[in-house]
């Protein structure tokens, strides 16, 4: 899976730029995702970007790197039809979520490849995800109904 990585992050798109952008975590330059908008970012741009404390709607699916199903929003009717409702501070979300969460502002969708050290890292999760797995999930912010959630 290290090889199919390397090749991700060699696409470039239709201008010969790379198709994804690397994102670090402003709490750890050590943390990174990598991401491809799929919106035009111009048109969110002024939308929120959630904080660590706030509560979000996310349209989503996830894989693993050779494409294998293991979660996905759109099973979801609450509290609307494919949206599930998060909060990073409370629901134990895996670092790179987090990550890319604080990377998007209303509106936007991404494909974002989670590397194993900011996802389940040496333990992985359950039957299909094996440690040092790396993710990739299409997501869409769908709204901030909470922004500054307290504890």
């Amino acid at each position: 899976q290290d090889e199919w990585l390397k090749n991700e992050l060699a696409k470039k798109d239709e201008a010969g730029n790379p198709y994804y952008m690397t994102v670090p975590a402003s709490f750890n330059n050590n943390a990174v995702v990598y991401l491809h908008f799929h919106n035009n970012t111009e048109e969110t741009k002024n939308n929120l970007v959630p904080l660590y404390t706030s509560v979000v709607d996310m349209k989503y699916h996830g894989r693993i790197f050779n494409n294998v199903a293991f979660d996905s929003s759109y099973l979801s009717t609450n509290p609307a039809d494919s949206v599930v409702r998060f909060s990073a501070q409370k629901d134990n979300l895996i670092t790179g979520w987090v990550i890319t969460l604080m990377n998007m502002h209303v509106g936007d969708s991404v494909t974002a490849i989670i590397p194993w050290n900011v996802a389940y890292g040496e333990s992985g999760s359950g039957n299909i995800i094996k440690p040092y797995t790396h993710l990739i999930f299409d997501m869409k912010l769908v709204d901030i109904p909470k922004y500054e959630a307290r504890p």
